[in-house]
């Protein structure tokens, strides 16, 4: 069994695949960062999604023995890179590419700043998509048809229903209904991972999920009765009676944690505070593997509250952080050694994130404080070891900060 975070194990399950996945007779899967599928009509074939680059050329090749005709769409779920990628190895002349509402505007807004998204991406994801070449570059890809809230394509004797479902990662997110065969095709509306909390506002950086967005687009997509949902990552899910309660759970649950949230917040408790005392129901409980209940707290408070913490005071208001006066603290500690000995007896009894708060004054003031990135560490090891690394962005963020302890101690 693997040890890595689901999360990882489906991202990097297509480097050894060597045959299409067949969910039906005319429906075919390809595995990559993000899943390409292909399906076949009495006209042509329709792509739904296609990986990322270097995903789409294995796509091709293991589509291939079951294509039936020209590829007549293209039809792409949301406006990430893993999404539209391989866009290029299966554009013939007369494809017709399909994108969901301000597709470009989502597209360009994300790719537009890579610059600042592209260095935390790398460290939450580098060493999980590390290959064994450069990656290939990312193309533009624009649609030629825009989805605004639903669109139909009759392709030879398939139908095709586009439905408008933001949110789930992007604003321009589209599920792909296919009404007589009763399967849909979510991409990531509900995350990568089935059954986990969603990921309202990632450790990258991305514009904020709105949740009441969210459940009004699994409400959509729960309408519908589907047999098969077929989704961005990992396999189908099989069974109209098992998906409807599927859905149903995550509904719950999402529920949960924002009612949770906003009761907490008519209580007078901090965000901090609701973060530290959630617990699911257990009949409602749901997995954490890319987003977490907690962090969906914090998320959904500061949808509803905004950006100002009224706890932390003036100091809000301005451009001023509170490691401005590191160094006065350190000094007041008696130097940053001194803090240090204090975070590692908070570390000894059981307290990282206190140690964590008291490392980064020492740091602040002295990045190279030998005692300090020690504790460091040990903190972080210590996290490490309680999150039982199931959630992708948590493992790989603590691993990526013992990483750069070790870089900075010379290891």
């Amino acid at each position: 069994m693997s040890t890595q975070p689901k999360l990882a194990d489906f991202v990097r399950s297509g480097d050894a695949q060597t045959d299409a996945v067949e969910i039906t007779p005319f429906v075919f899967m390809a595995r990559g960062v993000s899943n390409a599928h292909l399906v076949t009509t009495s006209d042509g074939d329709v792509i739904v999604n296609c990986g990322m680059p270097e995903d789409g050329e294995r796509a091709k090749v293991l589509f291939a023995p079951h294509r039936t005709g020209p590829i007549r769409y293209i039809i792409l779920t949301q406006s990430h890179a893993d999404h539209f990628g391989g866009v290029p190895e299966f554009q013939e002349e007369g494809t017709q590419i399909v994108g969901g509402p301000d597709y470009v505007g989502a597209r360009d807004d994300m790719m537009g700043l890579q610059s600042f998204f592209g260095k935390r991406t790398f460290k939450l994801w580098g060493s999980t998509l590390k290959r064994d070449k450069p990656p290939m570059p990312i193309p533009q890809v624009t649609p030629d048809i825009f989805v605004d809230r639903e669109l139909t394509l009759d392709v030879g004797d398939r139908t095709f229903q586009l439905i408008s479902a933001p949110e789930g990662e992007t604003v321009d997110n589209i599920v792909v209904w296919m009404p007589k065969e009763k399967i849909v095709f979510t991409g990531n509306t509900f995350g990568p991972v089935w059954l986990s909390m969603p990921f309202l506002n990632t450790l990258r950086g991305d514009k904020p999920r709105l949740v009441k967005t969210y459940l009004k687009s699994l409400e959509k997509i729960r309408a519908l009765g589907a047999e098969i949902v077929v989704t961005g990552h990992g396999e189908p899910i099989v069974g109209k009676e098992r998906i409807k309660a599927d859905l149903d759970k995550m509904h719950a649950a999402v529920s949960y944690v924002r009612d949770y949230t906003l009761e907490g917040m008519k209580a007078g408790k901090t965000v901090h505070q609701l973060m530290r005392e959630f617990a699911f129901p257990d009949d409602i409980k749901i997995g954490d593997f890319h987003g977490k209940a907690m962090w969906a707290v914090k998320s959904i408070w500061r949808e509803y509250s905004g950006w100002f913490h009224y706890e932390d005071g003036t100091t809000e208001l301005y451009g001023v952080p509170r490691s401005s006066v590191d160094a006065d603290l350190v000094e007041l500690a008696g130097g940053a050694e001194k803090l240090a000995e204090r975070a590692k007896a908070r570390l000894d009894a059981g307290e990282p994130l206190e140690a964590l708060h008291l490392v980064a004054i020492a740091l602040g003031a002295e990045p190279g404080n030998r005692a300090a990135l020690l504790v460091k560490k040990d903190a972080s090891a210590l996290l490490l070891e309680r999150s039982g690394q199931s959630n992708l962005s948590e493992t790989m963020w603590l691993r990526s900060e013992i990483a750069d302890v070790d870089a900075a101690l010379g290891a």
